[in-house]
């Protein structure tokens, strides 16, 4: 299989280069080839230990990476690390770097350098937004030793079910189904108020569900020359009935919003299912937004991996 080559990591970070955040020869150069190989298209070989990554305890996830970098032969080619030559990354490494990049808010620089590119391809329309949010579980459980549960951490009623956790909101391109914005918030925080931070100001038509209603009378967004597409409530179409002809167009225009809308579920299943990204893994909204940036970036790239094989004249596996 033949892997494109990786962007410099100074070419991402810009002005903060990678190697001015560790004092260390031996860790910036490591430091920089992990972030470096962060922008290459998530083949096969590097999920398990993208899989590993996210899972508990912390301590044994770094372990378990640096583990699958020295048993895969496909992953060292893909991470470009002939063990003749130079060693793994070992866990502490690994660990260290995920502070760096919490510190200096690098994995939104990641997610954005990462959305230029795809930009750059032709891939990211910049007409229509699609707006959701999923919950994504955090422990209820107080028996740690703060006594406590996560004081950024909310719960929120969802039907008939009480959730307690953290909220991830998204900008979903329309045509492509690539996600172009993320913000994180606490389980609790309505939908509809975090609608402008998931815009990216140039979209001409948002789509949104019936969770969005009102949208346009908001004080932030009422000036926006935007179209907006909000579902119709489930009750309110219920009310019409089906054998009239309003009823059964009002039904045809929602199955095509629906339609629509449907793009936006696709990268919350690559997170949730195939990165397995169900639960909060650290506590705090600011570590585990980071980690949002990393793994919607990583999703578009899953998204997009077909048609940018085929931009390289390259076959999808």
């Amino acid at each position: 299989m033949i892997h494109p080559s990786p962007a410099p990591a100074s070419s991402v970070l810009g002005l903060q280069g990678v190697k001015r955040l560790s004092r260390h020869k031996r860790e910036r150069k490591n430091l920089s080839r992990i972030y470096s190989t962060v922008l290459l298209t998530p083949f096969q070989p590097f999920l398990p230990a993208l899989s590993q990554m996210n899972q508990k305890p912390r301590k044994k996830a770094y372990k378990g990476v640096e583990d699958a970098i020295t048993d895969s032969q496909a992953l060292r080619a893909f991470v470009r690390i002939d063990l003749s030559r130079e060693s793994a990354p070992d866990a502490t490494t690994l660990l260290q770097f995920r502070h760096l990049l919490e510190k200096h808010e690098l994995t939104k620089k990641l997610f954005e350098a990462i959305n230029g590119k795809l930009s750059a391809a032709g891939l990211m329309m910049r007409e229509g937004t699609i707006a959701d949010a999923t919950i994504i579980a955090a422990p209820p459980s107080v028996k740690n030793e703060a006594k406590a549960r996560d004081p950024e951490m909310h719960q929120t009623k969802k039907g008939n079910q009480w959730y307690f956790g953290m909220k991830a909101h998204i900008g979903v391109d329309a045509e492509s189904g690539l996600v172009h914005t993320v913000v994180g918030t606490a389980a609790n925080v309505g939908d509809v108020t975090q609608t402008a931070q998931v815009l990216h100001g140039d979209e001409k038509t948002v789509y949104l569900d019936a969770g969005y209603t009102g949208v346009e009378k908001r004080e932030d967004l009422k000036e926006r020359d935007i179209d907006w597409q909000v579902a119709m409530k489930r009750g309110q179409l219920k009310a019409v009935p089906e054998d009239r002809v309003l009823g059964q167009l009002l039904r045809k225009l929602e199955s095509v919003k629906a339609s629509i809308r449907s793009k936006v579920e696709h990268p919350f299943h690559i997170v949730k299912n195939l990165f397995h990204f169900r639960k909060v893994r650290y506590k705090g909204l600011a570590k585990n937004t980071a980690q949002l940036h990393t793994l919607f970036g990583l999703a578009n790239l899953m998204i997009a991996k077909r048609r940018l094989l085929a931009l390289n004249g390259q076959v999808a596996p």
